[in-house]
């Protein structure tokens, strides 16, 4: 039985996290089940675009390694919300929230009624293929499902006590990258700026009962997340752990490499 990401972090557990996007085979997430340490991953399909079939594949992968996993999306269509869903995936996230009124329009798509609008379909995963009674399904579905929020941009800053308010919003995932972008230090998470927005981030959360994540980069970043309370830490994705295999076999290797390079 899979615990859910949704009930790890409502206990109040810190869970490691891992992402995939260009690399993706299912053999990837049984080496990080294999190695340890992991709760769950993250489908990055903001800026991969991945079919229906791979998301599919991804949480089935995911239930066998004991996995539990969420899609990102760009808030742009409610279908892709409920196909989602409806793969297999514990959770949504939307990319790019700036506002609440955008942040509740995404809780209504992940949602059924009476909360949101989803459309219905119990023939999928999600709905035990057609063998759940509607009613129990919605209802299931509506308490089960993870939504998280990102929290990217500044103006998602100013807005983000309001944003943690929202019912049905069960989580905030820091973007750093993009945030420190949009605040005018591109790159430089720990600048004083991208602190500040931490820690007004954790304070929403702390105030709403949210619990909150981000992607961290170094160590130094890491720390200052977990000493403001963040709870899901995401650290590596399919490309920094190719490129970082990569450094470590030049690095092991390095005279090979080396008298290689004295040939050429």
């Amino acid at each position: 039985m899979v615990t859910s990401l949704k009930d790890r972090l409502s206990r109040g557990e810190s869970v490691n996290v891992f992402s995939i996007g260009r690399g993706f085979t299912p053999n990837l997430i049984e080496i990080f089940a294999i190695h340890g340490g992991f709760q769950g991953f993250w489908i990055d399909h903001e800026h991969t675009g991945f079919s229906i079939d791979q998301i599919e594949h991804a949480a089935l992968a995911a239930r066998a390694a004991g996995f539990d996993c969420f899609v990102r999306i760009a808030p742009t269509d409610y279908a892709i919300v409920t196909r989602c869903l409806e793969s297999g995936a514990g959770g949504v996230m939307a990319a790019q929230i700036n506002t609440p009124e955008q942040a509740e329009q995404f809780v209504t798509w992940a949602k059924f009624a009476p909360r949101g609008r989803r459309g219905l379909n119990a023939s999928a995963f999600d709905g035990r293929f057609g063998n759940m009674p509607v009613a129990e399904f919605c209802e299931k579905a509506n308490r089960e499902s993870f939504v998280a929020i990102q929290i990217e941009t500044a103006q998602a800053v100013e807005n983000v006590d309001a944003i943690a308010a929202i019912d049905g919003v069960d989580h905030l995932f820091l973007g750093p990258s993009d945030l420190s972008q949009d605040l005018g230090v591109v790159g430089q998470i720990l600048h004083p700026k991208c602190i500040d927005a931490i820690e007004r981030i954790a304070a929403a959360c702390h105030k709403h009962g949210k619990s909150w994540g981000a992607v961290t980069l170094t160590p130094e970043h890491c720390y200052v997340l977990v000493k403001n309370g963040c709870q899901l830490i995401s650290m590596t994705n399919d490309v920094r752990l190719i490129n970082a295999g990569i450094k470590s076999v030049k690095q092991t290797f390095s005279a090979v490499f080396q008298k290689s390079a004295e040939l050429r």
